[in-house]
């Protein structure tokens, strides 16, 4: 597949201007690199993976360090956090010199860490997810937007089952002492049963057979590896007992099909899960038209102990709130929109000066369909013309 132009590439380049530093997160394999090499086509590129490189880095890190030619792109420097500290102390050597550094990582928790440690005001921090909708057609709610499940379709299952056996036998092993890999498996196929979930970490240890605590840290790996996506509750004084735990979601759902099962776009339709991975397709295509831009994260829920529940809040500009419902479905009706208009009215009641816009974003027999209204200022749309719009 060609080199397909992503939307975080224009703040990556404009971050680059502004900063001596810039590091660069995301889920394996999402194109970290490839973006970089795009960019910066005469940077010099190291992997910090090649046991060669990370002898010599670890016998003379500065001396390491002297000998690259910047601009200089540090590939997965978590595996070397010995260089942080280096790094920095050549940056405040030339702190008015941008774009020399470019370092990516792909355990966000452990490169984070480094970060704060020695790279603060130091560098631009940016994030980058699986292709998006936006950036390629061949994005779809069954295939995801791995680069090389796009690019060769055919071959995608078995690329999705190499991709978590490197998972488990590299990033899990890094980040924590995980010593039981074959229960970590059954966690993961554990997980994306309760896709599109409210998170309860009870009911995933008991079949298990792990503490609740196991189960929260095995949840922090899968999220700081870009995994998972956790979306946490709107909060606002509504005067209602809001349900307090995160939503669960796995962040491409073309590997949730695939630990699902389902091989076929025809499985998919009959699938019992085609609601739940088609509302998580949503939750990633926000969260990416956000972080793409550069934008900070944010996604919400909402849901209230009396059965109010409406799939996403999103904070907009000029204090407004969209509310988005996402129906797997061809045929919209003015009954799936009631929930977005009891919040609105509650929304009106507590907090007055809030605009509201509603949308229920639906599948569709047709990519160019129309926008539907569904009364009282409630508007369906399908998926692919909802994004083109963003």
């Amino acid at each position: 597949m060609k080199y397909l132009n992503r939307e975080l590439g224009a703040v990556l380049a404009r971050a680059a201007r502004q900063f001596p530093a810039v590091v660069l997160t995301g889920p394996r394999r999402a194109g970290k690199t490839e973006l970089l090499r795009h960019l910066l086509p005469d940077a010099q590129y190291v992997l910090l993976e090649d046991p060669d490189v990370l002898s010599r880095v670890r016998a003379d890190p500065q001396g390491f360090l002297d000998a690259l030619k910047k601009p200089v792109v540090l590939d997965e420097i978590q595996n070397a956090p010995e260089l942080f500290a280096f790094v920095r102390s050549r940056i405040d050597a030339r702190p008015r010199k941008p774009g020399q550094w470019f370092l990516t990582g792909s355990q966000e928790a452990g490169l984070m860490h480094g970060v704060s440690e020695s790279m603060a005001g130091r560098a631009a921090i940016l994030q980058l997810l699986p292709l998006s909708a936006r950036e390629t057609p061949k994005v779809s709610v069954f295939r995801g937007g791995y680069p090389e499940a796009l690019a060769r379709p055919s071959a995608a299952q078995l690329w999705f089952a190499s991709y978590v056996q490197t998972y488990l036998e590299r990033d899990v092993r890094a980040i924590t002492a995980v010593r039981d890999l074959a229960t970590f498996r059954r966690f993961l196929a554990l997980v994306a049963a309760r896709h599109g979930q409210v998170l309860n970490k009870s009911d995933l240890a008991a079949p298990l057979g792990v503490s609740v605590p196991t189960i929260g840290q095995w949840i922090g790996i899968l999220e700081a590896t870009g995994i998972v996506l956790l979306v946490p509750p709107f909060f606002e004084n509504l005067g209602k007992r809001l349900v307090k735990s995160p939503k669960l979601y796995f962040s491409d759902s073309g590997l949730v099909c695939h630990l699902l099962g389902i091989e076929t776009e025809a499985e998919l339709r009959r699938s019992p899960f085609l609601g739940a991975i088609f509302e998580g397709f949503v939750a990633t295509e926000i969260v990416k038209a956000q972080i793409h831009r550069g934008r900070r994260r944010e996604l919400y829920y909402f849901r209230d102990q009396q059965g109010l529940e409406v799939d996403f809040v999103v904070p907009a500009k000029q204090n407004t709130l969209e509310l988005i419902e996402a129906k797997a479905t061809h045929t919209p009706t003015p009954a799936m929109a009631k929930s977005l208009m009891r919040l609105r009215d509650a929304v009106a009641q507590h907090a007055s000066a809030r605009t509201v816009r509603m949308t229920l974003v639906h599948q569709a027999a047709r990519a160019d369909a129309g926008i539907t209204s569904l009364g009282d200022g409630v508007h369906a749309i399908s998926w692919p013309a909802w994004l083109a719009a963003r």
